[in-house]
């Protein structure tokens, strides 16, 4: 069981379309009647980095949403919160007596308000235009003197989030993948962080997948009101990892690269991405799993590069303006400070890492290659299967072992061993010894396609998996036969009746009844036996009655000498069955019910082998100790089991 902490950061969110409507409610709420209005619109400012005319629009129009409770209105938020834009807004704050902090826009606007609710103390509601995920994190970047550092503080949570997604329609496509990537930095990290927990794992794996959906669907069309929602929340989610956990060497080297030599912040975040992650990729790899399945590829640093190249989205440092000859002064900064990495950090580690983003080299492979493009052409290959079921199972079945294969980088030799286990699965598998049956028994999958198939009429008998024994067309036998023929064991009488869910008696019911001898073996086990033996076939009466005597039966352990044998051997299983009879239960007109009745009481009702016990399939076969029903003397036992069967 792993320990972990986890904090939550508390915060209101309000999601939807058209919410900046609600913005003076919200502002009131937090006891705000003089806001200042905060974004990055005026003239000036990194145009390319912030979707200026995006920001414009949406400042512009919370500033008429507020109307009398806009007090003043600062529009200079900068890239990496420079601390001497933050006193300048500092001035202003003061000068007007706000009590409310409002911003809109992408990081730059969200880390301005940050910085001033820091010093003030003052309420925040944040309006993002971009998927930043900064809004909902306690945490606050800020530049002095050509350096970027960080801090964590409850004091620059903002109070409110607003996400409008009206707000991100007109976001420029560039800046919506590199803003989107950016968010995805977030999850990644979050993943491999020494805070990690199942929370934020979850979080973060969402957060992936939601933005990997969203944004090829912004690049296609910029308009696409649900791929912007996508996005928002993928953002949103990436932001509250983010926001419980620390971050290690990929924040770490774009807060150089933007505070140290103004590199655009978005940008930078995805080009750095996935070359932090190859570099951490051997140190972390059940997060690299992670990704990659939430990226739907089986390399994550790969995978990650692939996506930004689909999006045109930019790939080197070179590309981003930063001189080769500085890559040794980033390094340098980069390893100041120790921080917490997967993988330690080292300096020649960060110089090959960072003079493959300079190039914008793809990362190098850290595991199996990509197998899509295979299975993508395999299952391309049934396209003209005529039944459209048999197409979608063998569709799913083909990606399903090839991503078996993949997740776990199969051998040469593994595979061989696996096609040897299934010839000699098939090899030793007869008429009357179905090992390919007994290999799903024990592997649980046909207990799951019983749950599947037969556990959605609850007012039925619970069915059972029909094991690999049962025999097709077994002899009809009356009423009150003996089933067990002189076989040793304890005498057992049983009084069957059959009804629909109603409890009406259902007649003329096909019920077929087989169990194993003492010593645990059928009857086509015993080659020596002539004919028949504790098999038999019944048909109800009038009154959905049916009775024979048969022998309590008993645990046993199902082939050993087989390779579902050794399989249980190698992974240390036990082999044995709880004591149990099986029924088959026909007529036209009803669902044929297949199932068990196992003996209170015995032993392996709790580790079944192959998974076929249920509470409801366990009953009592009392015992009594006068003469039996036949005149032999006791101990004897008997069996009084009603089953119900479903119409259909």
């Amino acid at each position: 069981m792993a320990e972990f902490e986890y904090t939550a950061n508390p915060a209101r969110i309000v999601f939807g379309a058209g919410t900046l409507s609600r913005l003076p409610a919200e502002v009131r709420a937090l006891g705000g009647s003089r806001a200042l209005l905060l974004g990055t619109s005026a003239a000036g400012t990194d145009r390319a980095a912030t979707g200026i005319d995006r920001a414009e629009t949406g400042t512009d129009r919370a500033a008429a949403a507020l109307g009398p409770l806009l007090a003043a209105r600062f529009d200079w938020a900068a890239m990496h919160t420079p601390v001497e834009v933050t006193e300048s807004a500092l001035e202003l704050l003061r000068a007007n007596d706000i009590d409310c902090l409002v911003a809109v826009g992408g990081g730059s606007a969200t880390g301005l308000a940050k910085a001033l609710a820091l010093r003030t103390d003052l309420p925040q509601v944040v309006l993002p235009t971009t998927y930043a995920g900064s809004e909902v994190t306690a945490v606050l970047g800020q530049t002095e003197h050509g350096r970027k550092t960080t801090l964590t503080s409850p004091k620059v949570l903002p109070e409110t989030v607003i996400y409008d997604v009206e707000l991100t329609l007109g976001l420029p496509v560039a800046l919506s993948v590199t803003s989107g990537v950016n968010a995805m930095a977030h999850a990644v990290e979050a993943l491999y962080a020494p805070q990690a927990n199942p929370v934020t794992e979850r979080l973060a794996v969402e957060s992936i997948a939601l933005l990997v959906r969203a944004l090829p669907r912004i690049v296609a069309d910029p308009a696409d009101a649900g791929a912007r929602a996508d996005a928002l929340q993928g953002a949103w989610l990436a932001g509250t990892c983010l926001g419980s956990v620390g971050m290690g060497l990929h924040h770490k080297l774009c807060h150089t690269l933007g505070g140290a030599f103004g590199l655009p912040h978005a940008q930078t975040h995805t080009v750095v991405l996935p070359h932090a992650v190859a570099y951490n990729a051997a140190a972390a790899p059940a997060a690299m799993r992670l990704i990659a399945g939430a990226l739907g590829v089986t390399d994550a640093p790969r995978g990650l590069y692939d996506l930004i190249v689909d999006l045109g989205g930019p790939i080197s440092l070179r590309e981003l303006g930063l001189a080769q000859a500085d890559l040794p002064r980033v390094v340098e900064l980069a390893t100041a400070t120790p921080y917490p990495n997967p993988r330690p950090v080292t300096a020649d580690g960060l110089t090959a890492l960072l003079t493959d983003a300079w190039n914008g080299h793809a990362p190098q492979s850290s595991g199996p290659p990509d197998l899509n493009p295979l299975t993508d052409e395999v299952v391309a290959s049934f396209a003209n299967t005529p039944d459209r079921r048999t197409r979608e199972l063998l569709g799913d079945l083909v990606r399903t072992l090839h991503g078996y294969v993949g997740r776990n980088d199969l051998t040469q030799p593994e595979w061989q061993r696996a096609v040897e286990f299934l010839t000699r699965t098939g090899q030793i598998s007869t008429p009357t010894r179905q090992e390919f049956v007994l290999l799903s028994d024990v592997l649980g999958v046909s207990s799951a396609v019983d749950i599947l198939a037969n556990s959605r009429t609850p007012d039925t008998t619970p069915s059972a998996v029909l094991g690999p024994f049962y025999v097709d067309g077994p002899p009809e036998t009356p009423h009150g036969a003996d089933l067990a023929a002189g076989l040793p064991g304890t005498p057992m009488f049983a009084d069957i009746t059959v009804t629909d869910i109603g409890g009406t008696p259902v007649a003329d019911a096909v019920v077929d009844v087989w169990q194993a001898n003492e010593d645990g073996f059928y009857d086509v086990q015993l080659p020596d036996l002539e004919g028949p033996v504790l098999r038999a076939r019944f048909h109800t009466n009038s009154l959905g009655k049916l009775t024979f005597a048969a022998i309590l039966p008993a645990e046993y352990p199902i082939p050993e000498d087989g390779p579902v044998g050794q399989l249980l051997a190698a992974v240390g299983r036990h082999p044995y069955r709880a004591p149990h009879v099986h029924f088959m239960i026909a007529k036209p007109g009803y669902r044929t019910l297949v199932t068990q009745l196992f003996v209170q009481g015995g032993r392996y009702l709790d580790s079944d082998t192959v998974f076929g016990v249920k509470t409801g399939l366990i009953v009592d076969f009392p015992e009594h100790q006068g003469p039996a029903p036949d005149g032999r003397p006791g101990p004897w036992r008997s069996l009084n089991f009603t089953f119900r069967i479903a119409a259909g």
